[in-house]
């Protein structure tokens, strides 16, 4: 592509050249302009008609969705029970409207479906709506001895079984909070709204048929979003079709449904105060690994040793909208949350029935969350990212507040979850390889 660009300048030049010189010179700058299209065996017209075959491909990708990006409807999903944030999308032809949950750490987008007459049959008991399969007529299903299934997909979803060569690839898929979703491959095409007031089709993108799954993680879903960065999420079709970059932008976590943001594929409007660090999308694939060196309470820089955020050492940090609560390894656990603990001084440790986190109290009496210090994690290069105060201090229950923190063990991933994130634009471009942000209302 720099080739390209760089030839188009250079041939202005020449022209102009020859046009005020005598027509040796003009022959000789003709000759020096074939030569340097053409310089060596490495510059030969195949790779040159291959460089434009991919820039044309991506103007006629930009011209059908008329230079929009795509949006997605994107809310909590605390009316439903869930501590996710779920999006809308519409599969099929016609196309069905299918509520995903938006998870930046799984590969495999699946939705709630029927194929061949297979499946539980309990949508109507859960009140989750369902894709049958047969009723869409852009549905094609991966058999299992395509190389789609036996090769690209084989190390990653799909399942060995294959008794027939009209058996379709099917998949058994774990999350690692121990929820599974099992079904069948297929490519399909998703509608999705523009920017732009229009409307397009995204054409075979690989989708799970989930005939099958069970998981705190789906309550009120029906399915889920994998933006997680590989050949086979969402994201790998989406960015690759609206520029190379996604954003998002989540509300409060106890928000009702009714309020919502967008989920975006293409370029947004940056507030002022957009911070950038680098997005390492090679160290933990494939997931979207941040480089925290240090946080920090108010002015003091909390003691945590720097193998913590180290990834070739086991540690390092992802941003992962899939996972709700913080998870810190215990090195960088143990002085946030004693850190935090001293300005709690007063209030009744309590432990909520159900309630997973370690530290909790009882706020029935009040409490002023200015007084707790700003919170920082502190990136490499510069950026630092100060969650807003209700993001680690959480309502966990009536009158029951949480420092919205887990143990991870040692050695561990840290993981920012979803809480942590809300009210901040997050924006991934996955072509520069940097993660932009700033705080936001969301609306």
């Amino acid at each position: 592509m720099k080739r390209t660009r760089a030839l188009l300048c250079l041939i202005p030049i020449l022209l102009t050249a020859a046009a005020d010189s005598t027509e040796d010179t003009a022959v000789r700058l003709k000759i020096s302009h074939r030569d340097t299209l053409f310089p060596t065996s490495s510059h030969r017209i195949e790779d040159i008609i291959s460089e434009d075959q991919k820039r044309h491909s991506l103007i006629t990708r930009k011209r059908k969705t008329n230079g929009g990006g795509a949006k997605l409807p994107l809310r909590s999903g605390s009316d439903y029970g869930a501590a996710q944030y779920f999006a809308d999308v519409k599969v099929g032809t016609p196309a069905k409207r299918f509520r995903v949950v938006v998870d930046t750490g799984s590969e495999l987008t699946w939705v709630n479906c029927r194929f061949r007459g297979k499946g539980k049959g309990k949508e109507k008991e859960k009140k989750r709506r369902v894709f049958r399969a047969e009723e869409s007529s852009s549905f094609r299903q991966v058999g299992c001895l395509t190389q789609t299934c036996k090769a690209d997909l084989m190390n990653l979803f799909s399942l060995s079984n294959c008794p027939t060569p009209s058996t379709p690839c099917s998949y058994d898929y774990r999350y690692a909070d121990g929820s599974s979703a099992q079904g069948v491959f297929a490519k399909e095409t998703f509608t999705v709204d523009l920017t732009n007031g229009r409307v397009a089709r995204l054409h075979g993108l690989l989708i799970g048929c989930s005939s099958s799954f069970d998981g705190d993680s789906f309550q009120g879903a029906d399915g889920v979003l994998g933006l997680a960065l590989s050949d086979y999420s969402f994201t790998s079709k989406a960015t690759n079709l609206f520029g190379g970059k996604f954003s998002y932008c989540l509300v409060d976590h106890r928000s009702h449904k009714n309020v919502s943001s967008y989920l975006i594929f293409g370029s947004t409007t940056k507030p002022n105060a957009t911070r950038t660090t680098p997005l390492d999308l090679n160290l933990i694939p494939p997931f979207y690994a941040i480089n925290i060196i240090g946080i920090s309470l108010g002015d003091d820089m909390l003691d945590i040793p720097s193998q913590v955020w180290d990834a070739t050492s086991g540690g390092g940090t992802i941003l992962d909208s899939g996972t709700s609560l913080t998870l810190l390894a215990d090195a960088a656990y143990k002085p946030v949350v004693s850190g935090l603990e001293r300005y709690l001084v007063g209030l009744k440790r309590v432990k909520p029935e159900g309630v997973p986190i370690e530290y909790c109290f009882d706020v029935t009496s009040g409490f002023n969350e200015s007084k707790l210090p700003q919170l920082m994690f502190h990136f490499d290069g510069g950026a630092r990212f100060e969650p807003h105060r209700r993001s680690y201090l959480v309502d966990a229950a009536h009158g029951v507040k949480c420092l919205g923190f887990v143990s991870a063990g040692t050695p561990a991933t840290n993981v920012v979850g979803n809480i942590m994130q809300q009210n901040y634009l997050w924006e991934f471009d996955v072509v520069a390889s940097t993660l932009s942000f700033a705080p936001s209302t969301c609306l």
